[in-house]
């Protein structure tokens, strides 16, 4: 009683954002390789639950049709909604290039996307010439070609379709004499091309982005772009009020193949202690 209809809307409103920055971050990849994207978002944001969806069923994206893409980042959003998430990060570049435009049309909450980072790599070539590591969905996707064209100016881009790399990785092979050969085979040609400056163009890379600058050389910039995904994700919770800044944040994994081989696969990555539960059937 005594409160003016303006403030009793205002107070609803104040405690309906209080209620949605307790709520979750959706973040999903084919497999494992956003779990360098997830990684990044828990170190800028500490507080925050994180929920982790690996598709491993369908791996990998970068060989499925643009349509299959869209249709499993549908099924996985559907999934993380029911689970009130406030916000969700592709943390792929295939389904980045692919499907995010499709999503941002269908579900009203703010989705983050990761794109090769061709911008700072331009800026920081010496030779101009830029290398980029990336699948041949994320190549021959319109989004990159707009992307390159956008960023390009007067440097030259020279890209490598790494076909098996993140199949590779996915099964925990980081290191040894047959990692080392493959990256040779995807890293020389853009060195013999006059690269200075490589972009990761896929968030499967950068676990093994140790192997790649020893054999790219100290001469040469290598680029990743985990830090700049969480920036941007900080930014937009901050922007509508979302961010939790308190409390004990967490992750938990879902995955829509086998939760032994995620198991497997996660601890040799460093990750244990980590609940790992089955995606439900496609609904």
């Amino acid at each position: 009683p005594g409160i003016a209809p303006k403030v009793k809307q205002a107070l609803h409103s104040s405690a309906a954002t209080c209620a949605d920055s307790e709520h979750p971050i959706g973040v999903f990849d084919s497999g494992v390789g956003g779990l360098t994207i997830l990684r990044a978002v828990a170190a800028s944001l500490p507080h925050e639950m994180l929920l982790y969806v690996a598709d491993t069923a369908y791996l990998p994206y970068g060989q499925k049709s643009p349509d299959e893409i869209r249709r499993r980042a549908r099924v996985i959003t559907r999934f993380l909604v029911a689970r009130q998430v406030k916000a969700i990060v592709v943390a792929c570049n295939t389904a980045t290039a692919m499907a995010i435009d499709a999503l941002r049309g269908e579900f009203a909450l703010p989705f983050i996307g990761v794109e090769p980072a061709v911008k700072p790599a331009f800026a920081a070539t010496r030779s101009g010439v830029v290398g980029v590591l990336a699948t041949p969905a994320t190549m021959d996707s319109a989004r990159f070609r707009a992307l390159v064209a956008r960023f390009g100016g007067g440097a030259r881009l020279v890209t490598q379709a790494c076909a098996g790399l993140a199949e590779h990785i996915e099964r925990g092979e980081l290191d040894g004499e047959q990692t080392e050969q493959l990256l040779r085979g995807f890293v020389e040609p853009l060195l013999c091309a006059g690269a200075d400056t490589i972009v990761l163009g896929c968030t499967h890379y950068p676990l093994v982005v140790e192997s790649v600058r020893r054999i790219a050389g100290p001469d040469v910039t290598v680029i990743e772009n985990g830090g700049a995904v969480a920036r941007e994700l900080s930014r937009q919770l901050e922007q509508r009020g979302l961010r939790r800044t308190q409390g004990e944040g967490g992750r938990r994994f879902h995955v829509s193949g086998s939760v032994a081989g995620l198991r497997k696969v996660l601890t040799a990555l460093g990750e244990t202690n980590l609940g790992v539960e089955s995606l439900p059937e496609d609904r």
